[in-house]
């Protein structure tokens, strides 16, 4: 929403979806993470410094940096290092 893609009560479009989680979920809280599986992006929200957090973090997921969260998506672009 605040890149513009989409209005208050919109939903993103694919490939894009929407990450759950409580209202109040900010990033100084929560961690976007994100892993590829079979060639897709799957993504999870964990609160940060938590056993889940550092679990998921062992297990190959990567945290998605804000700059990459404020970005417009762009349906044909693959994340960076990849």
């Amino acid at each position: 929403m605040d890149a513009g893609i989409v209005g208050e009560n919109e939903v993103p479009t694919r490939p894009w979806y929407r990450i759950q989680g409580t209202d109040d979920a900010t990033t100084l809280w929560y961690a976007v993470l994100r892993r590829e599986v079979r060639g897709k992006f799957i993504g999870a929200l964990a609160i940060r410094h938590g056993d889940h957090h550092a679990s998921l973090l062992s297990s190959g997921w990567e945290e998605v940096g804000m700059e990459e969260l404020r970005e417009a998506p762009d349906a044909d672009a693959v994340p960076e290092g990849r």
